[in-house]
């Protein structure tokens, strides 16, 4: 279809009189990607930016009120679907951000990704939908533009990483853990449910950095960071606390239950078999306190640190290459 036979395609549909339709001309050369939708939904417009953006060309789309498969794989409402239905409440469920500061005269903007199946690679769009009424107010037709904004999201996802990843291990890092902690004492405190900490630290580390250098040691660290995020669940956090030491948060779990994962990660790390030849063990090992509360007002989430400290503490003192529970309650290999 070409661009003639486009311009008569959304001229034959009601309320398109000769101003919307110089308008629809003019948004067909648009070097912004843009599509518009009648009153009923239909696509009376796909401009040739569009095409480019979704790789879908407008023949397929015209007419249709399929605009959502050039943007998703499953059924979902584009925004300007969701103007032209009266359902923009459900635009906070749909969108990652939204802007509905001028729905007052329809205007409603939102970010968001998009599978983009047809051209074949995900994209984070910024979609801005106004509507066109008639001389009587009645809805004619809404207008969606859209935006490529997906490499200054990846930059912006990148910036967020540098600030709460550790460089060497790609784990959390210590503001990440602190802030998290913080977040999951909150969340235990309203659902009363408990929250477990596991402090690990690497055995000889000391030694091990004489023996095989600092490239070594950070490769080392490497390794162990791998071996202890393996056994995470998917809401489990494992920071880089400082130096050779790392700290898991395991939201929702017993005491019991963190001494379980506290020995699967003793056990992975030793099954690493890392040779330590500064040390009197053969290979690399860690120390693992384990501690848990059940969040209260009256106490803060520093406390559960300093116990499982406490723990780390004992478990070194009674001979390394184990978990320490609680000074009645000792695990260890």
């Amino acid at each position: 279809m070409n661009s003639s036979q486009k311009v008569q395609h959304m001229m034959d549909f009601p309320h398109a009189d000769q101003s919307h339709g110089y308008a629809f001309r003019l948004l067909e050369l648009l070097a912004i990607p843009a599509f518009v939708l009648d009153a009923r939904g239909r696509v009376i417009v796909w401009n040739r930016a569009c095409e480019g953006l979704t790789g879908v060309p407008g023949y397929e789309v015209l007419g249709t009120r399929d605009a959502w498969r050039c943007f998703h794989r499953d059924p979902r409402p584009t925004l300007a679907d969701l103007v032209v239905e009266q359902r923009t409440r459900e635009v906070a469920a749909l969108y990652d951000a939204h802007d509905t500061a001028g729905e007052q005269s329809g205007h409603v903007s939102a970010e968001g990704w998009c599978d983009m199946p047809r051209a074949g690679k995900r994209r984070y769009l910024a979609v801005d939908v106004s509507p066109i009424c008639d001389e009587h107010g009645r809805l004619a037709a809404v207008v969606e533009t859209l935006r490529d904004m997906t490499d200054e999201k990846q930059a912006q996802i990148a910036l967020e990483q540098l600030a709460t990843r550790d460089g060497l291990t790609g784990l959390a890092n210590r503001r990440c853990f602190d802030d998290t902690l913080h977040a999951e004492w909150q969340r235990a405190l309203r659902q009363q449910q408990p929250l477990s900490l596991l402090m690990v630290d690497v055995d000889n580390f000391k030694q091990y950095n004489d023996a095989y250098g600092h490239v070594g040691g950070d490769e080392c660290l490497q390794r162990i960071a791998g071996a202890v995020a393996k056994e995470m669940r998917a809401n489990d956090l494992v920071a880089r606390y400082g130096g050779e030491e790392f700290a898991v948060i395991l939201p929702n779990q017993s005491l019991k239950g963190a001494a379980i994962v506290a020995e699967r990660i003793r056990c992975r790390v030793e099954q690493l078999h890392l040779p330590n030849l500064g040390a009197a063990k053969r290979f690399v090992t860690v120390s693992i306190g384990a501690a848990t509360a059940l969040a209260a007002p009256e106490n803060d989430p520093s406390q559960l640190v300093a116990t499982a400290d406490a723990a780390l503490y004992r478990a070194k003192h009674m001979g390394r290459n184990r978990i320490s529970l609680t000074r009645e309650t000792e695990g260890s290999a």
